[in-house]
């Protein structure tokens, strides 16, 4: 007989409803639930810089209906979104513990820091230098961080979930 973290079907929720599997589950299988908002936080930083970065050139070679984030006149740095979105999982991380929650703060964890990474040396120079010598700054410490992350989260493979990490709301 199966035991109910083996059970075929998701547990009820609050609502009494069977909730549905977690994508989590089915893209990272055996990862911890601990260990999976970090590696979400590593994907969402690469693929955020990337996509950034790509976005960002768009603009800067004038493709059409392409074009910088502006209001009243006055250009919104990405770094901005990023911020809010570390202030959103700082607040979230503090009242919310489940292993769900945990993966997509992890997600957008990784995508806000990506964003204000992105502009590092705008904020460390106080002055746009994106496209500039100076720019590549943010591209080498977004690099640094890519490489580090990655790195660990390699070192650190072996560790599987054991029966203290298992997830409930995520079968």
């Amino acid at each position: 007989m199966k035991s109910s973290e083996e059970s075929d079907h998701a547990p009820s929720g609050r609502s009494g409803r069977p909730e549905r599997p977690s994508p989590w589950l089915r893209l990272l299988p055996g990862i911890s639930p601990k260990r999976r908002g970090f590696v979400l936080a590593w994907w969402g930083f690469a693929l955020t810089f990337g996509g950034m970065r790509l976005l960002t050139w768009l603009i800067h070679v004038d493709v059409a209906g392409i074009g910088d984030m502006q209001a009243g006149g006055v250009h919104i740095h990405h770094y901005v979104w990023g911020i809010l979105l570390l202030a959103v999982v700082g607040a979230a991380g503090l009242a919310e513990r489940s292993a769900r929650a945990r993966a997509w703060m992890g997600l957008a964890y990784g995508v806000g820091l990506a964003l204000v990474v992105d502009e590092a040396a705008l904020l460390i120079s106080l002055e746009d230098v994106y496209w500039d010598t100076e720019g590549g700054v943010s591209i080498a410490l977004a690099i640094a961080v890519i490489a580090v992350a990655g790195s660990v989260l390699a070192v650190t493979r072996g560790r599987r979930a054991s029966k203290n990490d298992r997830d409930d709301d995520d079968l």
